[in-house]
């Protein structure tokens, strides 16, 4: 039966390997209890049907059983009456209804065992469900511990390879070159102001001493 494999491969599937090779253990572990809730209401339907087929197969035993009991009694009543022709029919009759009650009760014992079939797919699944909701915090929670660490010693490797501390080491040299070329940028900056002044002084020193000259020539 195609849906009692599907509840096999449900009951056998390891969790925490399902959850170590998914890619996204979060939606996986979801979409597993979300099948293994389909089929248990699947493995109800079909356990109430085989249920109540099993009572119907019993039901027609019963029926073909009464019949046998009634034809015999027919058959006897013939004897008594010295009717052998109605004996013998009566008891063909009560052979047919034999057949029949026996091929019932067969489908009865086979119906049985579909049955408890079922009721054991159904326990195993109902444990299995009740198990992977149970650990589906805790797996989900150990897989995300088992990435942080990864991902710490992916860091540590690289620290250890001292591509963090050359790419500090880059940094500082290019904020010191930043500085130190705003720094001549600065000081040209204050040489160039220096020199204006100078000038605009001499320019000044030459006017005075002009007109002391002036001055003193009676100009």
């Amino acid at each position: 039966m195609p849906l009692l494999e599907r509840v096999s491969t449900l009951v056998r599937a390891n969790l925490n390997d399902l959850v170590d090779r998914a890619e996204h253990p979060e939606k996986m572990i979801k979409q597993v209890i979300l099948d293994m809730e389909n089929q248990l209401l699947q493995v109800k339907t079909q356990v109430a049907i085989a249920i109540a087929d099993q009572h119907l197969l019993e039901k027609k035993q019963k029926e073909n059983e009464d019949k046998v009991a009634e034809w015999i009694r027919k058959a006897e009543l013939a004897v008594d009456k010295k009717q052998d022709d109605l004996a013998r029919a009566a008891l063909q009759r009560t052979e047919s209804y034999r057949e029949l009650s026996q091929g019932f009760a067969e489908q009865v014992t086979d119906q049985k065992a579909q049955v408890e079939n079922l009721k054991t797919a159904l326990r195993q699944l109902e444990q299995k469900l009740i198990e992977a909701k149970a650990k589906a915090d805790l797996l989900i929670a150990q897989h995300r511990r088992a990435r942080a660490v990864d991902k710490a010693g992916a860091a540590r490797i690289s620290a250890g390879n001292g591509s963090s501390a050359n790419a500090f080491d880059r940094m500082k040299r290019k904020v010191a070159h930043t500085e130190a070329q705003s720094k001549a940028k600065s000081e040209i900056a204050s040489d160039d102001l220096e020199d204006r002044l100078s000038a605009l002084e001499k320019e000044d020193r030459i006017e005075q001493l002009l007109n002391e000259l002036k001055a003193r020539r009676g100009a």
